[in-house]
């Protein structure tokens, strides 16, 4: 019974280690660009975006299907900037775990 109490303990800590851990990625903010930097989402590692960021010299209403490329390219590259930070900071949890949807 000792052993369990033990493990049990052990599960509540890993389980408090990982709250935080989850805590702060939200507060962890990740850039992705577009087209040079013409493009900027800000995006915290909950994948909501923070802020968006968009060049004057590259809005056209003549050419509003590259600005919407763009802005599609720089959501693109900050989520995958999102996901790379996740494993980076929930692998050592996640390791050798294979649950969808997890994370």
């Amino acid at each position: 019974m000792k052993n369990m109490n033990q493990l049990m303990r052990q599960a509540k800590k890993m389980q408090e280690e990982l709250l935080k851990a989850q805590e702060a990625l939200g507060e962890q903010i990740v850039e992705g660009t577009a087209g040079g930097g013409a493009v900027k989402i800000s995006m915290n590692g909950h994948k909501e975006v923070t802020g968006v960021s968009i060049r004057p010299d590259v809005v056209s209403p003549e050419d509003v299907d590259m600005l919407q490329d763009l802005i599609l390219a720089a959501f693109q590259d900050a989520s995958t900037k999102v996901n790379e930070l996740t494993e980076q900071t929930m692998g050592k949890y996640t390791k050798g775990m294979n649950i969808p949807g997890l994370f």
